[in-house]
C-alpha cells in the first residue's frame, strides 16, 4: 500500500500513503464543461496493470476507472456494483457472486465471469512478480498460496471458478477481509485476451487498458503529467454518472493548490501538508475532514547489520525517548494525533469502540529509563558511542521537519549517540527498505480494508514489508489466531491483536510516531465526492457540481 507520501507503503499501500488529490474548476486540461471536474494529482502514475499497482496514486486512478464485484459506498458499506448479489456461506467458506447481465468493457466487449478467475491467477502467478500477491495468499483461497510460491504451477487449480455468470471463490478457512478483497483496485477484473495481446505493452499508457468502471482514463502516454478520465458509456450504472469529464494534472507543491483555491481555480484543496498551511486555513468556512487510516512510523534494521540496533535494549530506549505528543505538535500540527500502537485511528471499530484504542499497548515517554537502558545496551554491544542514519523521502516536507526533530531530541538525550539524516527518492527509499539497505527508515502504511489484519500483516516473520527483518513469536503467534481461529469472531481477534501490539512495544519491534489526519478546502458547489479511509481514498463516480 519511510514516509509515503503518494505510496501505500508499496503496497497499496496501496504503500501506501494517502493520494492528496485537488478538485480543480479550471487548469491547462480544462474543458470548456464548466461542470467538468478537474484533479491534480501528487505525484507522477507509474502503470495501469492491475496486478502490479503498489501506490495509492494509481490506486485511485484504477478504482475510478474499474469496477469490482463490490464497491464501497458513502456509508462505508459494502455494495453490489458489477455482482448483482454475493453470497456467502455459514462456515464463511464459500463466496458466490453473481454478475448483472450484459455486462461490457470500455471497447464493448463482453465482460464475464471468467475476467475476475484470470485476475486472482495472474496476480498470484510467480511470473507477474506481483507486489500485492500476499494479499491474495492472505484471502486464504484454496492453492493460492501454493500456486504464488511455484509448488502448484496449473493456475486452473486456483479455488476461484466460473460457473455460467457466477464467480465461485473456495476458501480452506474463512477470512475476515475477504469481502473487502471484492472492492478492491488489485482484484478488478482483467480480460486474458487483451493482456496477452498487449503482452510488455499492458498497462504502460492509458491505451494499453481496457476499463470496465465508471470513467475511462485518456491521454496517458506513460510519461505526460496531463490527462483525464471521460465517462465510460460502457459502465452498468453509467446513467447515474453525473460527470462528464474529470481532467488530471500532477502538481506537487500543496501551496500552490491552496492558492488556486483562493483565487476561485480550484474546488478542492489539501491544507495539511504543511505546519503553515494548515495554520493559515484551519478556520476557514469549507473545511472539510478528509479520512484516512495511515500510520506513521519509524523502522529498524535488525538484521544485525547494525549491531546497535539488533540490540532490544538500545531499540528501547530510542522509544521510551521519542515524545510523541511534542513530536505532533512541533513536526504534523495538521490534524493529525499521535500514534498509540501500529493500527491507526480511525481503521476499523469493534463493539462500537475504534480498534487503535482497544488495542493500544501504553506507549511512554520515559527518559531517565531510556538513558539507563541506552548505556546498558551501549555496554551489552561493547561501544561507548553509536552512529545511527535515518533514511526518508526527499520529497516530503512532513519527513524533513520529523527527522530534524528526532535527531535533536536523540542526541539531545543520549551522550554517545549520532543521527545522520539520509533524504533519498521515494523510488529508492522503497528498493533501500526491500534490501535492508538503512539503519532507520521512516514509514507510512495506509490500510487497504477495515479490519486489523491489513496492518498486522505487515510484520508477520517474513512478510514483504517487514522491512527490519524481525521475527517476533509471541507476535507472529497472536496475528496467525486472529486470522485463524478468530477470523469470524471480531471481538476475539481483537485481543489476538492486543496482544500483537504489546509484543512488538516489548521488543521495540518498530516506534509508532503518528496517526495521519488531513483537512481540505472544498467549494461547498461540489458534491458526491466519497472518501474512504481505507482501500480507494478518493472516489468520484458519482460526484458532480451542482
Amino acid at each position: 500500500m519511510g514516509l509515503k507520501p503518494n505510496l501505500k507503503k508499496v503496497s497499496l499501500g496501496l504503500l501506501t500513503t494517502v493520494t492528496v488529490m485537488t478538485l480543480a474548476a479550471c487548469g491547462n486540461s480544462q474543458t470548456s464543461d464548466d461542470k467538468a471536474l478537474n484533479v491534480a494529482l501528487t505525484s507522477e502514475v507509474t502503470t495501469l496493470d492491475i496486478s502490479k499497482q503498489t501506490d495509492t496514486i494509481v490506486g485511485t486512478i484504477l478504482g475510478n476507472t474499474g469496477s469490482n464485484l463490490l464497491r464501497v459506498d458513502d456509508k462505508g458499506e459494502l455494495v453490489p456494483d458489477l455482482a448483482e448479489k454475493l453470497d456467502i456461506s455459514e462456515d464463511g467458506l464459500t463466496y458466490t457472486a453473481t454478475l448483472r447481465d450484459g455486462l461490457k468493457w470500455s471497447d464493448g466487449s463482453d465482460l464475464t465471469a471468467e475476467d475476475f478467475v484470470y485476475s486472482w491467477q495472474r496476480i498470484l502467478d510467480p511470473k507477474t512478480a506481483s507486489q500485492s500477491a500476499y494479499l491474495a495468499v492472505e484471502s486464504n483461497i484454496k492453492n493460492a498460496k501454493e500456486i504464488n510460491e511455484g509448488t502448484i504451477t496449473d493456475l486452473s487449480q486456483l479455488g476461484v471458478k466460473a460457473e455460467g455468470n457466477k464467480v465461485i471463490f473456495t476458501l480452506t478457512s474463512p477470512t475476515p477481509q475477504m469481502k473487502y478483497f471484492l472492492a478492491f483496485s488489485s482484484f478488478l477484473p482483467q480480460k486474458k485476451s487483451f493482456v496477452e495481446k498487449e503482452g510488455d505493452k499492458y498497462g504502460t499508457t492509458s491505451e494499453h487498458q481496457l476499463y470496465s468502471g465508471p470513467y475511462v482514463f485518456e491521454g496517458w502516454n506513460g510519461t505526460n503529467n496531463e490527462f483525464k478520465f471521460v465517462k465510460n458509456k460502457n459502465y452498468w450504472n453509467a446513467d447515474q454518472v453525473k460527470t462528464e469529464t474529470v481532467n488530471l494534472e500532477v502538481i506537487k507543491k500543496p501551496e500552490t493548490a491552496v492558492q488556486k483555491y483562493k483565487q476561485g481555480q480550484l474546488d478542492f484543496a489539501n491544507i495539511s501538508s504543511t505546519p503553515s498551511l494548515y495554520k493559515a486555513n484551519a478556520k476557514d468556512a469549507n473545511l472539510v475532514d478528509v479520512p484516512e487510516a495511515t500510520s506513521a512510523y519509524l523502522e529498524y534494521n535488525q538484521t544485525g547489520t547494525n549491531k546497535a540496533l539488533a540490540n532490544k535494549k538500545i531499540r528501547q530506549a530510542l522509544n521510551l525517548a521519542t515524545n510523541r505528543e511534542t513530536f505532533v505538535e512541533t513536526v504534523v500540527p495538521t490534524g493529525s494525533r499521535p500514534a498509540t500502537g501500529l493500527a491507526p485511528y480511525g481503521l476499523a471499530t469493534v463493539g462500537g469502540k475504534d480498534l487503535s484504542e482497544l488495542v493500544a499497548p501504553g506507549y511512554t515517554y520515559d527518559l531517565a529509563e531510556a538513558k539507563k537502558l541506552f548505556e546498558e545496551g551501549l555496554k551489552e554491544i561493547g561501544e561507548s558511542k553509536v552512529s545511527l542514519t535515518i533514511t526518508a523521502d526527499s520529497d516530503s516536507a512532513v519527513a524533513k521537519s520529523a527527522l530534524t526533530y528526532l535527531q535533536g531530541a536523540w542526541e539531545k538525550a543520549f551522550s554517545g549517540l549520532t543521527i545522520e539524516t539520509k533524504f533519498v527518492p521515494l523510488k529508492q527509499r522503497l528498493e533501500d527498505a526491500s534490501k535492508q539497505n538503512f539503519d532507520i527508515i521512516f514509514s507510512l502504511w495506509m490500510g487497504d480494508y477495515p479490519e486489523g489484519s491489513t496492518f498486522y500483516g505487515i510484520f508477520a516473520k517474513g512478510a514483504y514489508y517487514n522491512s527490519g527483518q524481525f521475527d517476533n513469536v509471541a507476535y507472529n503467534q497472536a496475528y496467525q489466531e486472529a486470522i485463524t481461529t478468530n477470523a469470524l469472531n471480531p471481538e476475539k481477534a481483537v485481543e489476538n491483536y492486543k496482544a500483537a501490539e504489546k509484543a512488538l512495544m516489548d521488543e521495540a519491534n518498530f516506534n509508532p510516531l503518528f496517526f495521519r489526519g488531513s483537512k481540505a478546502l472544498q467549494n461547498p458547489d461540489l458534491t458526491g465526492v466519497v472518501r474512504h479511509t481505507t482501500g480507494l481514498p478518493l472516489d468520484l463516480t458519482y460526484a458532480y457540481k451542482k
